[in-house]
């Protein structure tokens, strides 16, 4: 064991320990190597299950990161640009004045379309052609390009229905046969998930949280505005059997060592497979779109598809890294630097990024 990976099995254990986590992975691949394989404690308080390196997680937004590169792996093979038009590939999409709305816009999170029906209900949200059919009717909040805004589901869903349109194939089928597959992950990276697969998932559970501030907030903040509440990420949700079949990529099932695994195969090889090349991830590192982000109102910086710095730091403080951190304090990046892939997984859904903050504090001092 090496003391990289015994310092961080001992800080994962001592966070399961505390209470602070319930069960966890950890994976860090460098130059295509992986350094370290962890796991700690429970996948599933009731029955005890423990956690294993192949126990898929679901992550909210940790998907987003597969979106993208199931994304620039078609763009790498030319069966789209960058810039174009959406309504080339998708002629319905171009409704109420989205005719410009481009593929850069869309993984640069500024296509002016963030935001769901407020009448959108989890049932809906798991029928694919319900959510195409929202799409296609939506307005801009804002002129394609002008600004930048996160946009949550709607981005899976666009970008997965870009990919449709250019293969003919479901984004779920796509990632198995042109990223998981080759990179030997296929069992352990999912958008949706065959039913008969969910007793291999980690089981989610909320971390006490004080709701109080939500009530301090004004209802007419745009992130009130951008989809129902009971599309709010929680352990309800995410434990759904209906959403954790169905194929909705603003998110995905998987274990921290595929994730990592894919981010370091678009840093270079893993095993003789690289996803795309040099000159492609130097393209889709840079930083598109910045500003404070119009549904959340913080600061934020893209590149195409990934967000520029870390989950707890700035694209100015960590401009090589690039990731999407998920919602309930998992994370998955990528530093160009140090040519190190880091995942986090986690099933105790927290509202900050603490954990990934200290266990990638010791990746970092190595």
């Amino acid at each position: 064991m090496s003391d990289l990976q015994k310092r961080v099995q001992e800080a994962a254990d001592r966070l399961v320990e505390s209470g602070d986590e319930r069960g966890l992975q950890v994976a860090v691949y460098r130059d295509g190597v992986q350094v370290v394989d962890v796991v700690a404690g429970v996948a599933d308080p009731e029955s005890g299950r423990d956690v294993t390196p192949d126990t898929p997680f679901y992550n909210f937004s940790i998907g987003k990161g597969a979106t993208s590169t199931v994304a620039h792996v078609l763009a790498e093979r030319g069966l789209f640009g960058y810039d174009t038009p959406l309504v080339e590939l998708w002629p319905e999409f171009g409704r109420h004045g989205k005719e410009g709305v481009t593929v850069r816009h869309v993984l640069s999170h500024t296509a002016g379309v963030p935001g769901l029906p407020l009448d959108t209900t989890p049932e809906d949200v798991c029928d694919w052609g319900t959510m195409v059919a929202a799409l296609e009717d939506a307005e801009l909040w804002w002129e394609p390009g002008t600004k930048v805004g996160y946009h949550a589901y709607t981005f899976g869903f666009l970008v997965g229905e870009i990919v449709r349109r250019a293969t003919g194939k479901p984004i779920s089928q796509v990632l198995r046969e042109d990223v998981a597959g080759p990179l030997g992950v296929a069992g352990e990276l999912y958008f949706g998930m065959a039913e008969q697969e969910h007793a291999r998932l980690a089981r989610l559970e909320d971390a006490p949280m004080d709701m109080s501030a939500f009530g301090e907030m004004p209802a007419d903040l745009p992130m009130f505005k951008a989809g129902p509440m009971t599309l709010m990420p929680n352990a309800e949700l995410g434990n759904r059997p209906d959403y954790l079949s169905a194929d909705i990529p603003a998110g995905g099932k998987t274990s921290a060592r595929a994730i990592a695994r894919m981010y370091a195969a678009l840093l270079g090889e893993v095993d003789g497979t690289r996803l795309i090349s040099a000159e492609r991830l130097s393209a889709m590192t840079a930083v598109v779109s910045s500003g404070i982000d119009e549904v959340f109102g913080m600061p934020s910086s893209w590149g195409l598809g990934y967000g520029i710095g870390g989950p707890t730091s700035t694209a100015e403080e960590q401009p090589t890294v690039f990731g999407v951190p998920g919602a309930g304090g998992s994370a998955a990046w990528a530093d160009k630097a140090t040519g190190t892939a880091f995942a986090l997984t986690k099933n105790r859904l927290t509202g900050d990024f603490a954990t990934a903050e200290l266990i990638g504090g010791i990746i970092a001092r190595g």
